[in-house]
Formats: structure tokens, C-alpha cells, sequence
């Protein structure tokens, strides 16, 4: 009875099975979608819903079914949720990850498992080296290159030395290392600071002002990037110590720094006046889909993600199971991005521009960022030669 009773079990699943199976393309979405840095997941998914209504919310013309899981910025958590949209949800992609440590905790579900993983924001060093996989790609950056390209910039304005403040996780060490592989002036000092929770910066500030620096880098995105600029500029260092920034300002927290952010140049490979058709229409399109918000470039790299998983789908013909075949379309990079033309390297990070942002008064006189010049171009990441992927 008890073989009869697995079979006839056995039989349904098979049965059931196949009625659903490649009926839809299924996508898992892992992002921080509660707490202070919400905000961010949720300009991702705003831009990847957007993406989706593009293309008229089919992929070689089947539903497209997007699970949303909410990392609450935690490594365990996000694991957790990365599991599930393997194992239970049986997703085609998985797409996400702000947080570097969030990814790097789920990367070894996603690789064994050969499902395929699109970050839309992390870019952690080993993931451009030793843990580059055949299935895992980025349409955004390796975390380095950003801050390279701020020191770059330091480098043409003539600046000396500098003193760096960052937290202390994984992007926060990337972020600072980037800086001091390009910039050839004096580093004077470095500060590491609790991540997520500190939010006040107050003995960092003091001790660069201590430090005799010619100027400041910091990281900060989210919350702690508006802390951290309201507080350099209550501390009456603007005048006095030069702000060269990577992810602290962008269209999210601008709103909340104001006129405390006019000045501070940064970097993007992303800024929202690039002039190419596709990114004037998702500019556009997010602003009108969504009244009084601004896409940041969380949202382009989503947009770009879905499009990148398009172009696979379409290649395949909507056979999912075909992995080999959808890597190769998605090597090519065969897809309008709303940054323009870019390129994959051998570990499947953009090869790609670097600008310089600044915040400006737009016509109708509220603050934006808009691109001053280019610093680098076709930029490839430093740890690609440590990718044994063929």
C-alpha cells in the first residue's frame, strides 16, 4: 500500500508537473524592500516593473512572473530568501542584490543550483575574480571601478592627499580600495565605520579635519549617505576640505541633502541626461509611471537586467532549459541600454564608461545631477585576471 500510495503520489507530480512547467518565465527578485534603505529596493523594482511594461510584460511572447524577496539587509536573510526562489519557486533568473555581503552569502546557492544571476547593483571584487561563474552576470559595476574613476578625477583637479571614510562590509573595503589604486596623491588616514547602523560620523569628521588633509572621500549610500554629507556640512568643513563622493549622492538622497550636495562632484557609469533614445525613454517613462520620483542608476542597472534576460529568452525561443545557449546571448550584451553601448569582459562585468556627475538647478529649478565630462572610458575592472572562467 505504501508503494502504491509514493506512486500514485509519484504520478500526480509528474502529471501536474508539465501543465505549468515553461508556461511563464519566472523571475526572483532579492532586494531590501523594509527599513531605512528600502527606498533603493524599491526605485529597483519601480525600474524593472517599468522594464517590464516595455516589453509589454511578456518575453518571446510568454507571462513573465517576477517574485519579490525582501533581504531586510541582512546576509542570512538574504540567503534565506535566495533559497527559496531556487529550491521552491524554481525561478529561471534571480535578479537584485543592492548589499555585497547579501550577495556574496547567496552566491553559492544560486552557481550550484546553474540558475542564473543577474546583480543589478553589488559588484564585489570576488565576484569578478575567483568566484566568477558561467552563471552569474552584472549589469552594473565591479565596486571598484566607481572610486577608481573618483580618483582619477582627484588626479586631474591637482588634489594631494585625502582622507577616507567608508563602512565597514565588503563594498565599504572595495570602495576605499578603488580610491587608493588610482589616486596618486597622499592617503593620510582611513576610517572604517559600523554598517548599517552607525549614523553618526561626528568622530570621523574630527579626525579628519586632524589629519591635515587636503580633502575627504567618503561611501555612503542611502540613510547614511545624507547623514553623513548634513553632518560634513554643519561641521563647517565644506570651505575648508574638498567632498569627493561615490554612491552618497544620487536622485534618492538628494531630495534630503539639498543644498548641502551642491559642489560635491562623484562618479557614475549611469546619469540620467546620457543622451541615448532608450534612456530618454525610461527617464521619461519612470517619471511619468511614477509622479515626483526620479529613476536612479539602482533603477537604470534593473531596467538593464531585465532587458539583458529578454535578449536570453528570446534567444532560446522561451526554452529556458536551453543555459548554454542563453549565456551566449547574454555575453553579447545584445540589448539598447539606457547606458549607452557597453560590453561584457571575461568574467561578465560591463567593460563601460565612468562620468562625472554634479548637482545642478534643472529648469524648473529643482536640484539634479547631470553629466559634467567623462573621466574613463571602456573601463574594465582590475580583477578580471583572476577569472578562470573560459
Amino acid at each position: 500500500m505504501r508503494t502504491a500510495f509514493w506512486l500514485a503520489g509519484a504520478a500526480a507530480l509528474v502529471l501536474a508537473g508539465p501543465a505549468s512547467a515553461g508556461d511563464t518565465i519566472k523571475i526572483g527578485f532579492v532586494s531590501t524592500f523594509s527599513g531605512p534603505t528600502a527606498v533603493i529596493g524599491n526605485d529597483m523594482r519601480n525600474s524593472f516593473e517599468l522594464a517590464l511594461d516595455h516589453l509589454g510584460r511578456k518575453m518571446d511572447g510568454k507571462p513573465v512572473e517576477v517574485i519579490y524577496e525582501d533581504d531586510g539587509q541582512k546576509p542570512d536573510v538574504g540567503k534565506q530568501k535566495t533559497e527559496k526562489l531556487v529550491q521552491s519557486d524554481k525561478v529561471d533568473f534571480i535578479v537584485g542584490y543592492i548589499w555585497s555581503n547579501v550577495l556574496l552569502a547567496s552566491l553559492k546557492t544560486v552557481v550550484d543550483s546553474q540558475t542564473f544571476l543577474i546583480s543589478a547593483n553589488a559588484g564585489p571584487s570576488q565576484l569578478a575574480g575567483e568566484l566568477c561563474s558561467p552563471y552569474v552576470f552584472s549589469t552594473s559595476w565591479q565596486n571598484d571601478q566607481t572610486p577608481q574613476a573618483v580618483g582619477t578625477y582627484m588626479n586631474q583637479k591637482g588634489v594631494k592627499s585625502v582622507f577616507l571614510i567608508g563602512p565597514n562590509y565588503a563594498a565599504g573595503k572595495d570602495m576605499l580600495a578603488g580610491v587608493k589604486s588610482t589616486f596618486k596623491g597622499q592617503v593620510v588616514g582611513e576610517e572604517y565605520t559600523v554598517w548599517p547602523s552607525q549614523l553618526d560620523f561626528s568622530a570621523e569628521l574630527s579626525k579628519a579635519r586632524a589629519s591635515g588633509a587636503e580633502s575627504i572621500f567618503v561611501f555612503y549610500p542611502g540613510a547614511a549617505g545624507v547623514q553623513f554629507l548634513n553632518q560634513y556640512a554643519q561641521a563647517g568643513l565644506k570651505s575648508t576640505m574638498p567632498l569627493y563622493t561615490a554612491f552618497t549622492i544620487d536622485e534618492l538622497s538628494l531630495p534630503l541633502q539639498k543644498e548641502n550636495a551642491l559642489g560635491v562632484p562623484g562618479a557614475q557609469q549611469w546619469v540620467n541626461d546620457l543622451p541615448n533614445e532608450q534612456n530618454k525613454r525610461f527617464v521619461a517613462d519612470y517619471r511619468k509611471k511614477y509622479p515626483g520620483l526620479r529613476p536612479t542608476f539602482y533603477g537604470a542597472q534593473s531596467y538593464d537586467a531585465a532587458n539583458l534576460i529578454n535578449s536570453a529568452v528570446v534567444a532560446v525561443k522561451g526554452d529556458t532549459s536551453k543555459k548554454d545557449a542563453m549565456k551566449a546571448e547574454m555575453e553579447k550584451a545584445n540589448f539598447k541600454s539606457v547606458r549607452g553601448a557597453f560590453k561584457f569582459g571575461n568574467n561578465h562585468i560591463p567593460i563601460q564608461n565612468f562620468y562625472l556627475q554634479d548637482v545642478v538647478k534643472d529648469s524648473e529649478g529643482q536640484l539634479a545631477l547631470k553629466t559634467v565630462a567623462t573621466i574613463v572610458e571602456n573601463d574594465q575592472d582590475r580583477f578580471h585576471d583572476k577569472c578562470k572562467m573560459k
